[in-house]
């Protein structure tokens, strides 16, 4: 008969972030006979070793810190970098435009550091399967790192190839393809080729330049429904009492998020009516 573990407390080999009065954290990851120092004396890793997630621990000098296992977030804002990371408002907003669920198999491009990659290999589940590429290596391997380092271990369900993703011979179909590079116009017949019908294809861009460009590439295949693009910005509020305003500090503009889906192969989606802004596409188009 097995035993179940109680993961609602503290294991050796948990990451434990520590958060102090001021709110400054700090993450450590728990040994038996370890000691973690301060400037004002030591936490005993033994001592949190089977509390709850929740609790309160002392260093010898007195100093408090609410302890928490990290939530994936936690992790990906410390975390090693190599490429600038996407962040967890951008993450969570890819999982549920690009519907990243369990069984899906996906096809991501521009790997970075990895902090996209752990939360597709979390939603897809053992049933599903992340095919990645980078063609950067010190990137892959700052990447590589990050993964193995979040899971515990290289997840079974994920593959880290480098190179670059125009380059492959892919034979397998994706359900989803997720770009994050310069120039993902240049994968459009791609992501054509791989998706299955009704697959999303998705990219993130940090510039309007970019974002033209690759609109107008999905439209220009005939391949793809209208895309549907968007960007988000989170605002956090502070609240004092009565004192309730906006915090002065926000997270703006990160990246463009554009996303199309695979039409079934030979079919021509029904025009869409829009009458185009004053010089969008240039005066001689107009005319002509």
């Amino acid at each position: 008969m097995t035993t179940s573990v109680d993961r609602s407390l503290f294991q050796v080999g948990d990451r434990v972030q520590l958060t102090d009065a001021k709110g400054k954290m700090h993450t450590i990851t728990l040994q038996q006979n370890q000691e973690w120092h301060t400037h004002n004396g030591w936490l005993v890793h033994n001592e949190v070793i089977g509390l709850p997630e929740g609790s309160v621990v002392e260093t010898t000098g007195g100093l408090k810190f609410l302890a928490f296992k990290p939530l994936l977030s936690d992790y990906v804002l410390s975390m090693p970098r190599g490429a600038t990371i996407i962040y967890p408002k951008d993450s969570a907003a890819i999982l549920g435009i690009a519907d990243i669920k369990p069984g899906v198999r996906v096809l991501e491009a521009g790997v970075g550091s990895g902090a996209l990659a752990i939360s597709l290999i979390r939603a897809v589940g053992p049933t599903g399967f992340v095919s990645s590429f980078e063609r950067r290596e010190e990137f892959a391997n700052v990447a590589e790192k990050n993964v193995r380092h979040y899971f515990g271990e290289k997840p079974s369900n994920w593959a880290l190839t480098l190179g670059s993703v125009q380059d492959a011979i892919l034979e397998d179909k994706f359900d989803r393809v997720v770009l994050d590079m310069l120039a993902p116009w240049e994968c459009v017949d791609l992501a054509s080729e791989v998706l299955v019908p009704g697959g999303v294809f998705l990219c993130y861009v940090a510039t309007t330049t970019q974002l033209s460009n690759i609109a107008e590439g999905i439209k220009s295949s005939g391949n793809f429904t209208e895309p549907e693009s968007s960007e988000l910005i989170v605002r956090g509020w502070h609240h004092e009492g009565l004192a309730v305003r906006p915090q002065h500090r926000m997270i703006g503009h990160t990246a463009f998020l554009i996303m199309a889906r695979r039409l079934a192969p030979g079919t021509i989606a029904p025009a869409r009516r829009r009458r185009p802004s004053k010089g969008a596409y240039g005066i001689n188009e107009l005319e002509g």
